[in-house]
């Protein structure tokens, strides 16, 4: 009778325990990714749900409260007239019944209670002649309020101004408290735009015309008479500008709040009866949802598609509508809005969108995936790809990072360099310069020429990302927060981000170092990250790339069994507000604790199957 050595007996446990943790992945795995593919619509895409906003619901009665008290003419028929009506108390009795226990509100119904939040509020409920439905609220706006929301957002007027401005139309705010924004600036040529030194950030023009105009038309500032004259002669041009941005839907950046703050002002002018107005109201209308709630936004159906397709097993028979529904959001001509160039993705298929550089990294990413799995999407992929990374390179800023949608508006954070965007970038361009190194999608892998280009790009990029490390280790992102951590900051995802693009990349530097060492060292003792899913999901992730390392191993599998507990028991379907939208607006979306669960549960498939190749036969 053979004996086994200590040895061999303890690479037979180890085998025994690695098939048992791996049986219990692939069982997770294959649940979350059923769960996810049961969302997907017949088109073949994804659309999830973003969170009900009282922030957003909050602007949308302002604005048809405003509307509805003019005395203008309007071109709305009497079916669409009748549902404003009947929309405002409806509306309010949302706002009303959403309020949080210490009398405030916040942004959704997971949110925290914050000022700027609880000002659109009272001052929706103000005009909508509903205010004394919050009695455990004061209605007065005090000059402490005003101050704090100016200070909440800093030098960034992008919307502060508007929340002033909406209380100022209720009555509740002096006009002479709120800043008057340049809106003459946006009379000139678009392409000079990032040279002028202006207080909101690229995407804001409508707001700044808007906003800026309804100031001027209460207010107009004292001492001085040649800007006041060139405000008025540059007015109806800069209304035709911002009617030429607006979309087919109506609205601003699919976003209610933006498209509110518009029609509520052009409506105080008497301008009800203007095309933009009228567009609005529509859009308002249409996106109104069955609890007299809004959303901050319509959808961000191309981002969680481009996540959803990274996320799931390449194993799979693809539908080619996926490929194809994905490919045909590429933007294909210059924006209007931004004046940017063809190539890029935006957040959703719909006309507000705009296109930007996450959703265009997450688009050649999702590309790229599908093409290492051995799928076969249309010939059209490669040169959709080529469009895609053209324009993240025409981009990138002089300190190397990438901004979200226009490159050298620089003077505000919305509009900076951006760590979790660079690092996507990363992951994208690295992906498809090893293009030719598999099997490409048609044949036909990038040129030298354009891969020795994005090279250099990602040296610059290396060191952004170098620069911008703080202190402890982490990478602090700018669209992904957490209420509970100061300046509602989230390193976890922030750092998770790099350091997959550092992976990737195979760089072993003393950033990378450091960044697991904050991991590591910010750990929850029940083995979790943050406050929720999706935090502890994509750090498992980060972390899947880097389990071998001795100081890591420990601290990935109790975050690797959290989650997988999570799964078990259905706790990973819980989405948790840690999404930033524009100027620090929170909100969650339901896709989000799934999509980055199946994220995380592949790499960490990906990872036992590495372990047990290198393991020697018994």
């Amino acid at each position: 009778m053979a004996v086994l050595s200590s040895d061999a007996g303890k690479r037979i446990g180890n085998s025994v325990l690695y098939n048992k943790m791996t049986n219990r992945i692939q069982a997770a795995y294959e649940k979350v990714c059923q769960v996810l593919l049961d969302q997907r619509t017949i088109e073949g895409h994804w659309v999830g749900r973003l969170s009900d906003s009282a922030l957003a619901t909050a602007t949308a009665v302002s604005a048809f409260s405003v509307f509805r008290r003019s005395p203008e003419k309007h071109d709305l028929t009497p079916k669409e007239l009748g549902q404003l009506e009947s929309l405002i108390p409806l509306a309010a009795d949302w706002l009303v019944a959403h309020q949080n226990p210490d009398g405030g509100w916040g942004d959704t119904d997971k949110s925290l209670s914050n000022v700027s939040t609880t000002f659109l509020v009272k001052s929706a409920l103000t005009l909508a002649d509903q205010s004394g439905r919050y009695t455990s609220l004061d209605s007065r706006i005090s000059s402490d309020e005003i101050e704090t929301i100016k200070q909440r957002y800093g030098d960034d007027q992008t919307f502060s101004v508007p929340i002033l401005t909406n209380g100022a139309l209720a009555g509740l705010v002096p006009w002479q408290d709120i800043p008057q924004l340049p809106f003459e600036l946006a009379a000139l040529p678009m392409a000079w735009f990032r040279f002028v030194r202006m207080n909101v950030v690229s995407y804001a023009i409508p707001a700044l015309v808007a906003i800026g105009q309804v100031r001027f038309n209460f207010l107009p500032e004292k001492g001085k008479p040649f800007r006041n004259f060139l405000r008025r002669r540059v007015k109806l041009r800069t209304l035709r500008l911002i009617q030429e941005m607006q979309p087919d839907s109506g609205g601003y950046l699919e976003a209610a709040p933006l498209t509110a703050f518009v029609v509520m002002s052009l409506s105080a002018m008497g301008l009800t009866n203007h095309p933009i107005v009228t567009k609005g109201i529509r859009f308002l209308l249409q996106t109104v949802r069955e609890n007299g709630s809004w959303a901050i936004d319509t959808n961000l159906a191309t981002w969680v598609t481009s996540l959803a397709l990274s996320a799931l097993p390449t194993s799979r028979k693809h539908e080619r509508a996926e490929i194809n529904w994905l490919l045909s959001c590429q933007h294909k001509h210059q924006h209007p809005f931004t004046g940017a160039s063809p190539g890029g993705w935006g957040w959703t298929d719909l006309s507000g969108a705009v296109p930007d550089a996450d959703d265009t990294a997450g688009a050649l990413w999702a590309l790229a995936t599908q093409e290492r799995g051995g799928v076969s999407p249309p010939m059209s992929s490669t040169e959709s790809a080529i469009a895609g990374i053209n324009w993240l390179l025409g981009l990138q800023n002089r300190d190397g990072g990438i901004p979200t949608f226009c490159r050298g508006w620089g003077m505000l954070p919305f509009d900076q360099s951006s760590t979790d965007i660079t690092a996507h970038v990363i992951r994208a361009f690295q992906t498809w310069r090893k293009s030719g190194e598999g099997q490409p999608t048609d044949g036909q892998p990038l040129d030298d020429a354009l891969k020795h280009k994005m090279q250099r790009a990602e040296e610059k990029m290396f060191t952004f990302l170098e620069k911008s490390q703080q202190q402890n280790g982490s990478w602090v992102p700018l669209w992904f927060g957490n209420q509970s951590m100061p300046d509602d900051a989230n390193p976890y995802y922030g750092t998770a981000k790099v350091l997959l693009a550092l992976a990737e990349t195979k760089k072993e530097a003393t950033m990378t170092h450091n960044g697991l060492r904050y991991l590591i060292g910010s750990q929850n003792m029940d083995g979790s990250w943050g406050n929720s899913i999706e935090e502890t999901a994509v750090v498992v992730e980060a972390l899947s790339e880097f389990a071998d390392r001795p100081e890591v191993t420990t601290v990935y599998h109790r975050g690797l069994s959290w989650l997988l507990d999570a799964v078990e028991s259905d706790r990973f379907l819980q989405a948790s507000p840690i999404g930033l939208y524009f100027a620090k607006l929170w909100y969650y979306e339901d896709l989000y604790p799934i999509i980055f669960t199946a994220s995380a549960l592949r790499q960490a498939l990906k990872h036992t199957q590495e372990t047990k190749t290198q393991e020697p036969e018994v």
